[in-house]
């Protein structure tokens, strides 16, 4: 399913990995599950969800642009993870989080204690 999802909505190819990070937000009644995955290819287009899809280094990621709070917290937990070799060599734990209340999302400045 995941691998279906990231080819519907961002036109990427994916072996999808390890499940990375597990999001509860029930104010919207729903949990976010998000996976490691190897992009198989470096084509990318945005499907009828996705207003624009492009591959950035992580100092390029548009953190003020994007839409779910979820995503940005994902990312940075990934970045530390990454920063501190925790992804080569699979050392990283599952990332949970309850958001209890609607989120704005974070800005560039908010950092992920790991």
């Amino acid at each position: 399913a995941a691998s279906r999802e990231t080819l519907e909505e961002a036109g990427a190819r994916v072996e999808v990995g390890e499940l990375f990070s597990m999001l509860n937000v029930p104010h919207v009644h729903q949990v976010h599950l998000f996976y490691l995955a190897r992009l198989l290819d470096l084509d990318v287009a945005p499907g009828e969800e996705s207003l624009e899809v492009k591959l950035v280094d992580e100092a390029d990621v548009p953190w003020d642009d994007l839409a779910f709070p979820t995503v940005i917290h994902t990312l940075r937990c990934f970045f530390a993870d990454r920063a501190a070799g925790r992804i080569a060599d699979s050392s990283f734990r599952l990332h949970t989080l309850d958001i209890d209340k609607p989120m704005r999302p974070l800005t560039s400045r908010a950092t992920v204690t790991p």
